[in-house]
């Protein structure tokens, strides 16, 4: 097999780059796992090649890594992201946009851009990632794939190079929910709210109205053959602003020392975003996190011990020239699960026209392994 630069970092041919450390749950299984994620004996790359040459080699496997060798998978590479898992389109502009199988001539979606494809290709069935503003949901939606971020901090990310602590969770994708839920059996724990059976599914014709028509159509159609009830609920205004001002806020905390004389090392669009992140003032900031904070208990007020459904993007796979554009309507409806820090499952459906999208099902915090399994029945 030819080493896709656009995808894989590292990928051994023959492999796998890791064996397995054990027999379990995932024996056979194979796992894609994002450049910013340890791996023992390797760099971190984080999708920037300055950030690649001076990072040190790793002395042990990132936590989940760890568990899933664990577990019985095999490690098969360390696949792309964007630089720093700043962005949602999928593409790097030094290593190229990683293609979409599912959808070509369209976006893969990212930052989880690289294990993604690889998983929709065939070439690993789990892909590791990270999701801060949607960066596991949005690529499952544009490949077909079922995607999941965990309630926040309910996976430990140790070893793991963060972006936004506030909103970073640890998340994988599969090509079926067998696959996504066996995954989740061995690195989550066990549900702190589990769902009341039968769980009670609301939607909303705001949420659902935030996306194109077709992909509109197709989650409220999914919505409505799994009984969901129409509610009254639309964002707040200023939700997303709150996100985006905090999540750069932390993004400088965390990387603007190293980026502070580096930032001709970023493409266009993720440097555009660091700028703002530099400019982020203390009392700005200190604002956005109170307005988050107020948020998140709304938001976890109004869904009680419910699930809510909505469209994971606010389309399917963009062309590329239209990446950008679709980036902000989509992260209206994906920061609803970041600010609230709740769990997430991207369900595969697909539009009339026959191309991918996804349908979420967010639940309680702490209800993950429920919410999976809910997920998985719901698909039938």
């Amino acid at each position: 097999m030819t080493l896709d630069p656009r995808v894989w970092r590292v990928r051994p041919e023959p492999g796998p780059l890791v064996r397995p450390t054990g027999p379990g749950l995932l024996d056979g299984e194979t796992v894609a796992v994002k450049d910013l994620f340890a791996v023992a004996g390797q760099r971190i790359g984080a999708g920037n090649p300055a950030w690649l040459a001076a990072a040190p080699v790793q002395e042990r496997h990132a936590d989940a890594v760890g568990r899933l060798l664990d577990a019985g998978a095999a490690l098969a590479g360390i696949a792309r992201t964007e630089e720093f898992a700043y962005s949602l389109t999928g593409a790097n502009a030094h290593y190229g946009t990683p293609p979409n199988p599912r959808a070509p001539g369209r976006i893969s979606g990212g930052s989880t851009s690289g294990p993604a494809t690889a998983v929709a290709a065939g070439e690993a069935s789990v892909a590791l990632g990270t999701d801060t503003g949607g960066s596991v949901r949005v690529p499952a939606a544009y490949q077909g794939l079922w995607g999941v971020r965990p309630t926040h901090g309910a996976v430990a990310d140790g070893g793991l190079l963060p972006l936004a602590p506030t909103f970073d969770t640890v998340g994988w994708l599969a090509r079926d929910a067998g696959t996504l839920t066996r995954v989740g059996q061995v690195l989550l724990p066990d549900d702190a709210a589990p769902l009341p059976g039968p769980a009670a599914l609301v939607t909303s014709d705001a949420l659902l109205g935030l996306a194109a028509p077709e992909v509109r159509d197709a989650v409220g159609q999914r919505a409505a053959d799994a009984g969901a009830v129409a509610v009254d609920w639309a964002p707040e205004p200023g939700w997303l602003a709150a996100f985006q001002t905090l999540q750069a806020a932390e993004a400088w905390v965390v990387h603007g020392a190293w980026l502070a004389d580096r930032m001709d090392t970023l493409g266009p669009a993720v440097r555009a975003r660091f700028e703002r992140a530099r400019s982020v003032g203390a009392d700005e900031a200190a604002a956005a996190r109170a307005d988050v904070a107020r948020a998140r208990e709304l938001i976890r007020e109004r869904l009680g011990e419910r699930v809510l459904v909505l469209p994971s993007a606010a389309s399917v796979a963009p062309r590329p020239q239209e990446a950008e554009a679709a980036r902000a309507a989509t992260m209206l409806l994906t920061c609803v699960a970041g600010i609230g820090g709740l769990p997430a499952v991207s369900v595969p459906v697909a539009t009339a026209g026959g191309l991918p999208a996804g349908a979420c099902l967010v639940g309680p915090a702490g209800s993950d392994r429920s919410l999976l399994h809910l997920a998985a029945r719901l698909a039938g």
